[in-house]
């Protein structure tokens, strides 16, 4: 995917929900991976002619790993001009050696969240971008259908009262396989995720699940957002 093709889908979904406006500091959540390293080339690149000015800060929340090394992400950031910073963290630890957690996701996720919030306020932000792509909604749709028996997706812009940050989606209508075209064409530093629980998870299932399915309704993708847009799901 050419970066012309990545900046029309991101500034849709901010123009559509409102995303951005002016004076906004934003804290977007780096990751390493290829999905969070778009959303911070995008962004960059977008922040130069988008008529609402806006700051960002790229913010990594190491969880301990051992071998995780930031030292690329730090330059990446650089090169665009961007503010970075490394939050460290023993949440790791605590998931798998303190609580020995056989279903670390969740437990992760909230103690991840929560750094990267404190760490977003800490250097001055209102506003923090997740790297979801419109394959997450879907899968999110289906996790939600599936496993609680209800139509649901998280929403493109989240207002976090508890934790005084409003919470915006950029990626929602780029898909990942166009994310990951992009970061191969563009050589993004891609990192390995460390965590020993990547690749067995529900949002996995969900993912393969929805490829089985395209085997017999090649546009069911498009069909499934276009009822999420339809169905009156809070945020859309």
């Amino acid at each position: 995917m050419k970066l012309q093709k990545l900046l029309t889908h991101t500034r849709k979904a901010i123009d559509d929900y409102s995303m951005i406006h002016t004076g906004d500091r934003i804290a977007i959540g780096i990751s390493g991976g290829k999905d969070s390293l778009t959303l911070l080339y995008a962004l960059s690149k977008l922040r130069d002619f988008y008529p609402n000015s806006f700051e960002i800060i790229g913010i990594t929340v190491d969880l301990g790993f051992s071998g995780y090394d930031t030292s690329l992400l730090s330059q990446f950031s650089n090169m665009l001009g961007i503010e970075y910073q490394v939050e460290h963290t023993q949440i790791g630890s605590i998931v798998f050696e303190h609580k020995k957690e056989l279903h670390p996701c969740s437990l992760c996720s909230r103690l991840r969240k929560g750094a990267f919030n404190e760490a977003a306020k800490k250097y001055g932000c209102n506003k923090i971008a997740y790297a979801h792509h419109k394959d997450d909604v879907l899968e999110s749709f289906l996790m939600s259908l599936l496993y609680e028996g209800r139509i649901h997706t998280f929403s493109p812009v989240t207002q976090l009262e508890r934790a005084g940050l409003t919470l915006i989606r950029p990626l929602i209508y780029t898909y990942e396989g166009e994310i990951r075209s992009f970061a191969q064409e563009q050589m993004l530093p891609v990192l390995k995720n460390p965590c020993p629980a990547d690749g067995i998870t529900k949002r996995q299932e969900a993912k393969e699940l929805l490829a089985t399915i395209r085997e017999i309704v090649p546009d069911v993708k498009e069909r499934i957002f276009s009822a999420i847009l339809g169905a009156g799901i809070d945020g859309w």
